[in-house]
């Protein structure tokens, strides 16, 4: 399975409103998992099975709850059984149409 999640705080008290520390405190619990992973500016998206992908999305959330008087997250799965790799495999295939769509 495929998830793409965002957690934030809010309530940091901070005046700039950022939240990169505690972005960075959940981020570094994906990389420390072991588990494919890939994270852009708005969301980070690990690959794995049920128990262990929900596992590291509930320990980066608890990393972030020091920073915030609460929490937000938002999370979209990808449940495909059978399939492994597909992190990379479902964007391969992304631009291997869009490369098709150039030859016409």
């Amino acid at each position: 399975m495929l998830i793409a999640f965002s957690v934030a705080p809010s309530g940091t008290g901070r005046a700039d409103g950022s939240v990169h520390d505690a972005v960075a405190a959940a981020v570094r619990v994906v990389r420390e998992s072991g588990l494919p992973h890939r994270t852009t500016s708005m969301f980070t998206e690990i690959e794995g099975e049920w128990d262990e992908v929900f596992a590291v999305v509930k320990a980066a959330t608890e990393a972030v709850l020091p920073y915030g008087s609460r929490v937000s997250l938002v999370l979209k799965a990808d449940i495909r059984p059978g399939y492994t790799g597909e992190i990379d495999a479902k964007v391969d295939r992304l631009e291997k149409a869009l490369g098709d769509d150039l030859d016409d």
